[in-house]
């Protein structure tokens, strides 16, 4: 098998660029180890910065998303029984942020390249990368119990943070950041109209809780855990009861309970690896950085990657220079340490960490009550959370 780029992982990051390569009349072979059932059943967030939604509706793939999406204008930030709504239409001049689940995205994504008759090999076992350091890298693979080689110019690695292709570059090359925090989310799914028009951060003594959504009839929580929490000490009423405790405010606000049809914890982390290139290989999205979940950066940072990616290539194949190419892990490792400022900063601004003492409490109460009384402040909020400028780079 030849083509062009090989992208190992069809999420957002493998499939966006495949999706731009393909605008622009460049090749690719995206193989994927999970079925396609899995990819465009599984659970992830699904808050998309307003570049993200653009550069989706100006590629085609928006018609789906306009329909079904939720807009929100701003968010609300509660403690002390009281909400504080940040206005992103007011301080960003108009910018939104989009609730559409990732695997709406990923849905759209798939029906879009098998549309236009781009290969994608499910299910692909046994996944190993080949001369990423030569002029012509290929990628070894089962398909059908049948062994495989693709040959590529470059490889795209969007495979995840568990993926196999950072694990490719020698050891030595590449330098690791990383930051596990002593939390968890305990998230659920609920059949729950939502209780609030926009996403409620709230910061209580109890720890943190998070009010969003996935539709207008499905309600997505969250709340802080110990990273190490059994997921079986908490039935369905013990997290209701928790989340009336963490949201609750004074006046007439009610949260809307109803059957929860999923529920699980995820761990903490952030974490990025510079550079994010070596030889012939490419790293994109969660294979090259994670941000806790907070600043809802995640997806957006893996398609602000592949759109510079995208660029990097078709400036290869229309006129033979590598100066983007070579440029990449600069460029993107710029957007990506801001993600991971603004990260952690909601990060410690909303959580309790066990070892806090009375002195931190005070110190983030008096944080939240600047942060929402300062014009100047919550503009550095709504800025970063509805997505930082993209760059320009020609």
């Amino acid at each position: 098998m030849r083509t062009q780029i090989g992208i190992v992982g069809a999420g957002p990051a493998g499939l966006v660029l495949a999706h731009l390569l393909h605008l622009q009349g460049i090749e690719s072979v995206v193989l994927e180890a999970r079925g396609r059932k899995h990819i465009e059943e599984r659970v992830r967030a699904g808050l998309l910065e307003q570049g993200t939604v653009d550069l989706l509706v100006q590629t085609g793939l928006g018609k789906r998303l306009q329909r079904e999406c939720l807009t929100h204008h701003g968010i609300e930030l509660r403690f002390h029984r009281r909400g504080h709504r940040i206005d992103f239409d007011d301080l960003t001049g108009g910018k939104t942020v989009t609730i559409y689940a990732q695997q709406e995205v990923i849905k759209d994504l798939v029906a879009a390249r098998l549309a236009a008759g781009g290969p994608i090999i499910f299910e692909a076992g046994d996944v190993s990368l080949q001369g990423i350091n030569d002029a012509r890298p290929s990628i070894r693979f089962q398909t059908a119990g049948e062994a495989e080689e693709l040959q590529c110019d470059f490889i795209a690695g969007c495979d995840g943070f568990h993926g196999i292709c950072r694990p490719s570059i020698p050891a030595g090359v590449l330098t690791e950041y990383d930051r596990v925090y002593p939390f968890g989310w305990l998230g659920i799914l609920a059949q729950a109209p939502p209780s609030s028009d926009e996403l409620v951060y709230a910061y209580s003594e109890r720890g943190f809780a998070l009010l969003t959504m996935r539709s207008r009839q499905v309600g997505r929580f969250y709340l802080q855990v110990p990273h190490d929490e059994d997921i079986n000490s908490w039935p369905d009423d013990r997290i209701w009861s928790e989340l009336q405790a963490r949201l609750a405010a004074d006046g007439d606000w009610k949260l809307t309970e109803g059957p929860i049809t999923q529920k699980g914890i995820t761990g903490m982390r952030s974490y990025v690896v510079e550079p994010m290139q070596y030889g012939k290989l490419f790293l994109a999205g969660d294979a090259a950085h994670i941000v806790p979940p907070t600043g809802a950066k995640g997806l957006n940072l893996a398609v602000a990657d592949v759109r510079i990616l995208a660029q990097a290539f078709v400036e290869y194949y229309t006129s033979g220079k590598t100066s983007l190419l070579e440029q990449y892990s600069r460029i993107c490792l710029r957007r990506v340490w801001k993600a991971q400022r603004f990260s952690w900063w909601m990060t410690s601004a909303l959580h309790r960490f066990e070892t806090e003492n009375s002195f931190d409490h005070r110190r983030q109460i008096a944080e939240l009550e600047y942060l929402t009384s300062s014009r100047a402040a919550m503009t550095s909020l709504a800025e970063n959370y509805v997505g930082l400028p993209w760059e320009d780079v020609g």
